[in-house]
């Protein structure tokens, strides 16, 4: 409904939008960081490891939530729903913005993923990610075996083939091998999933306090399921021709101010 508003209403109201949103999950991880302390002293180990990633799953899904009632932004994440009984496997979307990882994680209640340290080491995340069972990026052959751990344990692991968020739409980054091998040595299939988006908010050189269009619309596909791979140097090249082709072209709307 927000739409329908006359044009400088519509500008007072993105603005607090957005300003409202992000303060929202700043608030939301700061005090589950300060939880986590206390709670981790009486669920340790694995119980500990399956609360935080019910409450990641939880709130996130609750965030979301929240930015659909207040206009940021629309969610289509139901396709994620059927990985929840898919056991073990490596969840590989493409990586546009910052909200990827929250929306998978909102879906589903037993990923851990492969995060970037300075995010580990971070007041808001580090301590939630932490009980969460969350993994390092910055381990090298020691991430790997932790993510095979995992995988072995029963748990779905979510790792973005780029590494890193898209640096120049609608073209990936160059693939990272790192799912390929973790496939490959932990002998599970490699789901793929198809993040679109009409904007590029909080993609790579976005300004955190910039306003998009806004209602953003996401949507979420399920790709093609790829069985571990044999050679994972030849597979990584395989695997990003096949994002290329499966992703659609970018709208000529996106990222038109407002």
């Amino acid at each position: 409904m927000y739409e329908h508003f006359p044009r400088p209403l519509r500008h007072l109201h993105n603005r607090l939008a957005l300003y409202t949103g992000l303060a929202s999950l700043a608030l939301g991880c700061l005090l589950w960081s300060l939880a986590t302390l206390p709670v981790s002293l009486v669920w340790r180990g694995r119980s500990g490891v399956r609360l935080g990633r019910q409450v990641a799953c939880l709130g996130f899904r609750l965030y979301l939530w929240w930015l659909r009632v207040i206009g940021v932004a629309r969610f289509d994440l139901h396709e994620l729903d059927a990985l929840r009984t898919a056991g073990p496997l490596i969840i590989a979307p493409n990586h546009p913005s910052l909200l990827d990882a929250l929306m998978v994680i909102s879906r589903l209640p037993n990923v851990t993923c492969v995060l970037k340290a300075s995010l580990l080491d971070n007041i808001l995340w580090g301590s939630g990610s932490r009980l969460a069972g969350y993994i390092r990026n910055d381990w090298f052959i020691g991430s790997i075996n932790l993510a095979v751990a995992e995988l072995h344990r029963g748990s779905q692991l979510l790792l973005f083939p780029e590494g890193t968020r898209t640096e120049n739409a609608p073209t990936l980054n160059p693939f990272k091998a790192g799912a390929a091998y973790v496939a490959h040595r932990a002998g599970v299939p490699i789901q793929t999933v198809l993040i679109e988006a009409d904007s590029n908010f909080l993609g790579k050189g976005w300004p955190l306090l910039k306003r998009p269009d806004m209602p953003l619309h996401y949507r979420i596909r399920l790709g093609k399921r790829f069985d571990p791979p044999i050679h994972p140097e030849t597979f990584i090249r395989d695997l990003q021709a096949y994002f290329a082709e499966a992703l659609p072209a970018p709208s000529q709307e996106q990222d038109r101010p407002n």
